[in-house]
């Protein structure tokens, strides 16, 4: 399972600001925006079945994201 955490759009993103500001040096153009967020890979004991899909939505809500300004994804891999 895998959980990415992201910024909410209407919030300021000053390490992606900081990432867009270093591209020019770097050689890089074309780059209009950047947001940075974080992933978390999670592995569960047993099926990934709806109890533990809900455990996971629960943990992601309450810790591994601020709900006030940062929504999270979840997606089930391998």
């Amino acid at each position: 399972m895998v959980v990415d955490v992201m910024l909410k759009p209407e919030i300021l993103d000053p390490q992606g600001q900081a990432i867009l500001g270093a591209l020019p040096s770097l050689g890089v153009s074309g780059i209009a925006a950047v947001r940075q967020g974080k992933h978390f890979e999670i592995d569960v004991d047993g099926e990934m079945d709806e109890d533990a899909l809900g455990r996971i939505r629960d943990l992601a809500g309450t810790l591994l994201a601020n709900p006030v300004i940062e929504d999270f994804a979840l997606r089930v891999e391998g």
